[in-house]
């Protein structure tokens, strides 16, 4: 029998989107059977290949408390008559609506570590108050929660125990090696280590360059440390605060680089370091083994249970740390060789399409209770 299920992708395309944007590629690969509606952002201009996929603008904002809006989206998922809704990003969905969904739980990252940020602290306070309100409300409405790891899935059981029977994990994925020619920055000098991404609160870039200083005084005088990703409110802070610093002219913020640069980044780094408090998955260390590049890995969060023996960890809040532990790659060829060869192995574990298989095993499950 099919079934009509709407897929809430307005995340797709967001740095979290990778895992809404890999679901639907391979959904439309697994089942010919269901019809589905695909919410996206009036913007995105994803196309579906399927001729049992559809797409569908969705003009509400991701996080709405507003009360017209919840109610304005709740009436726009109700008109399209779905037997199912997913939604790829908790807590998206309206309040008001009623009828059968699941939501993703990436981590609970935002529940701990979100920031004020231009706004004030009070209008954070009462913000937090609607996000958390909203996640409950999102899990205990949702017939079915989808977690990447096992760790979110204990850490959602310890904040909402009646999650535990609900709670399904579906391993996430790497992407291959990126397909292109590689292209050197000009800026960047060998050696280096890097991190890319936006240095979110939790992300403990500050850590990372209390690392670096330690090893520029050490003996790594000639090292570099790269810092890549699209310049926002929290790289503009971050660089208001390196103004001063004794090794800025060795600190690299390119901003936004192309693919071909971030290829040539990930296989010339020394290391590619993952400093962060909280993680639901860790995507950006796999991405790197996928190049070759040894990682040092936080052994925060979920991150020992996705890296396994492929990274050598280190305890975030402790910068003496991070810098040994890094050292000891860049001393090390033998070792960090090891740590490329564990990598490819560790790699072989995940795959989109097998996550895809287990979320439509989810859907068929709730469809058929």
């Amino acid at each position: 029998m099919s079934h009509h299920i709407v897929i809430d992708a307005r995340i797709r395309p967001s740095s979290t989107g990778r895992y809404a944007d890999r679901l639907l590629e391979h959904l439309q690969l697994l089942d010919t059977e269901n019809h589905y509606t695909v919410l996206l952002d009036p913007k995105d201009t994803w196309l579906p290949t399927a001729k049992n996929f559809k797409t569908v603008a969705c003009p509400y904002k991701k996080f709405s408390f507003n009360l017209l809006d919840q109610h304005n989206f709740a009436r726009f998922i109700k008109k399209l008559k779905p037997d199912l809704v997913h939604f790829a990003m908790t807590p998206q969905e309206p309040v008001l609506y009623r009828g059968k969904r699941i939501t993703t739980t990436h981590d609970l990252t935002m529940l701990r570590y979100a920031r004020p940020g231009l706004k004030s602290p009070l209008v954070h306070s009462a913000r937090m108050a609607g996000y958390k309100w909203l996640f409950l409300s999102s899990h205990k409405k949702s017939k079915a929660i989808i977690v990447p790891t096992e760790y979110v899935k204990q850490d959602l059981i310890k904040l909402h125990p009646f999650t535990a029977n609900k709670i399904t994990v579906t391993l996430e994925s790497s992407e291959p090696p990126l397909p292109i020619k590689s292209e050197p920055l000009a800026s960047v000098k060998q050696p280096f280590i890097m991190h890319v991404g936006s240095p979110y609160p939790h992300k403990n870039i500050e850590g990372l360059v209390e690392a670096f200083t330690i090893l520029k005084k050490d003996k790594h005088a000639d090292l570099q440390l790269v810092l890549a990703g699209k310049k926002e409110y929290y790289f503009e802070q971050l660089e208001k605060s390196l103004d001063n610093h004794e090794f800025k002219n060795d600190i690299i913020i390119p901003g936004f680089i192309s693919d071909g640069e971030l290829k040539w980044l990930y296989e010339n780094t020394e290391c590619y370091v993952l400093p962060s408090f909280s993680e639901g998955f860790g995507l950006p260390g796999l991405e790197a083994m996928a190049h070759r590049a040894p990682v040092a890995s936080s052994n925060a969060t979920c991150l020992p249970e996705v890296y396994a023996n492929a990274a050598s960890y280190f305890k975030p809040e402790d910068p003496k740390h991070m810098a040994m532990v890094v050292s000891d790659i860049i001393t090390s060829p033998d070792y960090a060789n090891k740590l490329r060869t564990r990598g490819e192995e560790r790699l072989i574990c995940f795959s989109w399409k097998t996550m895809a298989k287990q979320t439509l095993e989810v859907y068929n499950k709730i469809l058929e209770s």
